[in-house]
């Protein structure tokens, strides 16, 4: 009897996990982006946004973002639903709206069954027929680990542009989705994850951030972004540094998978929840007494993670509405805005 394929005994790591550490992708890049004077380029690489805009007229900009990544998980028409929503999302944490994706295949097709890689293909096909767009095209390539992910275009009206950078003072952060993903990807591959954490898992990490789009036409809302491969404290980190603002974050109102704690306390932690916090701890305070493993819950690496945003707090219940309409039901007041110098401040 021919024994099921693992997708994950092909990478050496998964999902947003595999993002180059902070502090190494610094080194890498340093000064050698040209940061070109372009008018139209609305969002570029000045504040390692979500997305690259370019704005066509006084009505319309595109939204243009790529993103893919090794197995999270062993189900090939899973990892394909994952990786396309995780991909989408950067869309979606712009304010805008998919217009169409093309699909970034790598596969080591002497290992990998065509059946195996053509649920991979229909798993990304299916998220995208939710999300209402099309696969366009793309480009596929032997490779000696699988990767698959999309590039996604969009549009967005200039107006209603959502950038990570922008949040002001007295603001309240909410987060859309509960963290966790990491920790329970590490406790999948050690066999420590049982049916009710995977279902959970696999729930949060289909789940396309829709809600990102109507967000977009509230003024209100001045930041947004989604919480990927950094974690928490890094894509608020960016969020803090983008704004010359201090962020509070209270741990006790962060948003977790049901089993996240317990799994963390137990060591079920990826290493690049470590690498992150090498790479930006210097800039967050931590409160007095915090564990390790707390800290590894806020630095633990979200694939296809929920929204965060910064907003006034006359809309915040507003928001919070406009989420659980769309079925996150776990989207939470987790902090404020504070005026100070760039950092993140993390509260018991």
């Amino acid at each position: 009897m021919t024994e099921p394929v693992r997708l994950t005994q092909y990478a050496h790591g998964g999902g947003c996990g595999c993002k180059i550490a902070p502090g190494l992708l610094q080194q890498i890049l340093g000064d050698s982006i040209v940061k070109q004077v372009v008018p139209q380029l609305l969002v570029g690489v000045e504040n390692s946004d979500d997305a690259a805009v370019y704005q066509l007229n006084n009505s319309q900009a595109i939204v243009a973002t790529t993103d893919f990544f090794l197995p999270i998980v062993d189900d090939p028409y899973d990892f394909g639903r994952i990786a396309a929503t995780n991909a989408l999302s950067d869309i979606y944490a712009m304010g805008g709206t998919p217009l169409f994706a093309l699909a970034i295949v790598g596969m080591p097709i002497n290992k990998l069954p065509a059946t195996v890689i053509r649920e991979i293909l229909r798993g990304g096909e299916e998220v995208c027929k939710a999300a209402g767009i099309p696969i366009a095209g793309g480009h596929s390539i032997d490779a000696p680990e699988p990767i698959y992910g999309l590039v996604g275009i969009g549009v967005v009206q200039p107006n209603q542009l959502k950038r990570n950078d922008t949040a002001q003072a007295g603001d309240v952060l909410i987060l859309g989705k509960p963290l966790g993903v990491g920790v329970y990807s590490a406790a999948l591959k050690k066999g420590a994850l049982d049916a009710a954490g995977y279902a959970a898992m696999l729930a949060s990490t289909t789940q396309l951030n829709t809600v990102g789009t109507a967000l977009a036409s509230m003024a209100d809302v001045h930041a947004m972004t989604d919480v990927t491969g950094f974690g928490l404290l890094g894509h608020g980190w960016e969020m803090a540094r983008g704004a010359k603002q201090r962020l509070q974050i209270n741990l006790s109102q962060v948003p977790l998978l049901p089993a996240a704690a317990a799994l963390a306390q137990q060591g079920f932690i990826t290493g690049a929840s470590e690498r992150n916090w090498q790479g930006y701890g210097e800039h967050v305070q931590l409160f007095a007494g915090g564990e390790n493993w707390q800290r590894a819950l806020l630095t633990d690496p979200q694939t296809s993670g929920g929204l965060l945003l910064a907003c006034a707090p006359t809309v915040a219940e507003s928001v919070l509405a406009l989420f659980r309409q769309q079925g996150f039901v776990d989207a939470a007041i987790i902090g404020r805005v504070q005026a100070g110098d760039a950092g993140v401040d993390v509260l018991a």
